[in-house]
């Protein structure tokens, strides 16, 4: 299970410069609010460090003394910093939640934007968890730095300077008595950091880990029912929700105790403070300097804390930029060419020449010489022609199509459409005239009609329902509650099998593409009555354009013009059906095989067409 959660796991240092670097990159659209926000939280300090100076003002040279005169000029600019440093401090923090929400929407849309380009053996690699990871909890805990680290960590190291800087022109003697516990608080915040890092590393894996199980079962739920798991799937996540939860606990108790910690600490240089000022009393200390010198050493653990605390935020905030830097640095298998090949309507001509094609190795695989899925494979499709690809399972008919899609590109040889490479056609040009139907079908939330076009604008009302009506999917689409309107829910809930594999067809007519890909039987989890409804519409769409079907079931495929065999990544016959049957090779044994297995029921239509 280890693998498919590694990569929570914290990974390298607590602080990267480099990744800091290009995290601040996606603040540099916005400098100049960054800038305003700098000197609005110079603004706050100052209003921080004027506010016990101003006491001092007042007890000494009016309270004291007993002269009121002036006295409220002094406590309203008292009022005035206090109320300055609440609208700068409110300005500020809107101005950089406004940031962290702008730069965080960028980082969104270029991880979005970088997936769209990664080919599809990438997703067959990576678990889909794991990318919603990144672009969910990873980013904002980035958009935490930003908004809470980035510049409030600049802001309490002035405020701590100034402090310092103010206690030691006041009086050196008091501020090297207060600084005699930096010591000690320093000790204690290196604990409770290194504590904290070992509790944010739990509570990370046992989160991963929490989160691919529930994924798991509720993907799995039918099956989980069906064999009355429910109590084991039950103790199981009880158990890992009991570790989240013990992990969390532990983090919390180091919090509880250092923010105690801290106040004692801040007490006993009060303390000390007041001890070694109050037997100075009346010598060189007055009350009022006193007083601003015991809220200054008040003040002065307040950033200290807050830096601690940001420790977590930025340890965080580092695991999550190197795994989304390393999911942007993830390079792209499969560019388009810097100057791709026009592609108006095609005549849909296909050729492999000598093809050799292997899948990368899976994460978690021994390392070793690929496996050769298509070995020197080369035939050619005429426009217009249909083709059935067949074979035992493994043969290499899935891997033609997605090297035609250009899903994947070949380590030797060549793929052309219309006598140019693959390759040389940008990857959306050369998709939009290809219709591809999967046997496992997918389907958007959404209504049906956008499920057929599919976002594509060209294709109105009328034209979804021509292509609905071709098809025979327009009568049970009629019958939904809205027709054509009606929500498919998530991945088609409402829908069944037959249904969606005839939504699929009709999304395929509808792009009117001049290629059709029919692919893995897609006709293979549907009724006798729909499947004789598909082939129909098999029939009449395939007329005037190129076809290419894999199918399991010979019977389905013996009105096409010419069948491909493969075996073990080769071409080992080709003909027609009657041809092949003759011929008494791979493909008749395989039509016999299947003859024996359907018996009477199916095969006496079968061999009756050979």
């Amino acid at each position: 299970m280890s693998t498919a959660f590694h990569e929570d796991e914290l990974l390298g240092r607590a602080y990267d410069s480099r990744l800091m670097r290009r995290l601040l990159a996606y603040l540099r659209p916005y400098r100049g609010l960054v800038a305003l926000s700098v000197v609005l939280l110079l603004l706050h300090s100052a209003a921080l460090l004027a506010g016990p100076a101003l006491l001092r003002v007042a007890i000494d040279r009016h309270i004291a003394p007993r002269r009121p005169e002036g006295l409220e000029w002094v406590v309203l600019a008292y009022l005035g910093t206090l109320g300055a440093a609440f609208a700068v401090r409110y300005l500020q923090n809107i101005l950089m939640q406004l940031v962290g929400q702008r730069a965080m929407y960028d980082l969104r849309m270029a991880i979005f934007t970088h997936l769209q380009r990664l080919a599809v053996g990438f997703y067959v690699r990576t678990p889909v968890g794991r990318l919603l990871t990144r672009i969910t909890n990873d980013v904002d805990a980035l958009n935490e730095l930003i908004t809470q680290g980035v510049v409030a960590v600049f802001g309490d190291l002035v405020t701590v300077v100034g402090i310092v800087a103010v206690m030691l022109v006041m009086d050196w003697r008091l501020a090297l008595v207060t600084f005699t516990v930096l010591p000690l608080i320093l000790y204690v915040t290196a604990v409770f950091r290194a504590r904290a890092r070992d509790t944010y590393r739990a509570v990370r894996t046992r989160l991963a880990r929490l989160n691919a199980y529930l994924n798991e079962n509720l993907m799995g739920m039918a099956i989980v029912q069906l064999f009355n798991r429910e109590a084991r799937a039950f103790a199981r996540f009880q158990g890992l929700n009991r570790d989240l939860l013990a992990a969390h606990l532990q983090g919390l108790r180091y919090v509880a105790l250092f923010q105690p910690a801290v106040s004692v600490i801040r007490a006993l240089a009060v303390a000390l403070v007041l001890w070694v000022g109050g037997a100075a009393l009346g010598t060189t200390v007055t009350i009022g300097l006193l007083v601003a010198f015991i809220q200054y050493a008040e003040r002065f653990f307040e950033p200290i804390e807050h830096l601690a605390e940001q420790y977590t935020i930025l340890q965080a905030a580092m695991a999550s930029s190197e795994r989304i830097f390393r999911l942007l640095d993830e390079p792209v298998e499969v560019a388009d060419p810097p100057d791709p090949v026009p592609l108006g309507r095609l005549r849909g001509e296909v050729e492999f020449r000598g093809v050799w094609f292997a899948y990368p190795p899976q994460e978690g695989a021994p390392d070793g010489a690929a496996e050769w899925v298509l070995r020197d494979l080369s035939f050619h499709i005429r426009p217009g022609e249909s083709v059935a690809l067949v074979g035992h399972t493994g043969a290499g008919k899935s891997s033609i199509i997605n090297l035609l899609m250009r899903f994947y590109d070949p380590q030797r040889g060549t793929v052309l459409v219309d006598g140019v490479d693959v390759r040389r056609y940008a990857q959306r040009d050369l998709r939009r005239h290809i219709g591809l139907v999967l046997q496992d079908v997918f389907l958007f939330s959404g209504t049906v009609a956008d499920n057929i076009r599919l976002g594509n604008r060209e294709i109105d009302d009328a034209a979804v329902r021509r292509a609905a009506e071709f098809v025979n999917a327009h009568r049970f689409i009629e019958r939904l509650p809205r027709g054509y309107q009606t929500e498919v829910k998530e991945r088609g809930a409402i829908l069944s099998v037959g249904q969606k594999q005839l939504i699929a067809f009709a999304r395929a007519i509808a792009h009117n593409p001049e290629i059709l890909l029919v692919l893995d039987e897609a006709t293979s989890s549907v009724d006798t009555e729909t499947e004789e409804l598909i082939q129909e519409a098999l029939r009449r769409v395939m007329p005037g354009r190129t076809s290419i079907i894999i199918a399991h079931r010979l019977s389905t495929i013996q009105h096409v013009d010419r069948i491909l065999v493969l075996h073990k990544g080769r071409l080992v016959e080709t003909g027609t059906h009657r041809e092949l049957l003759a011929r008494g090779g791979v493909y008749s044994k395989l039509y016999e095989l299947q003859f024996a297995a359907v018996g009477p029921r199916r095969g006496a239509g079968g061999a009756g067409a050979g």
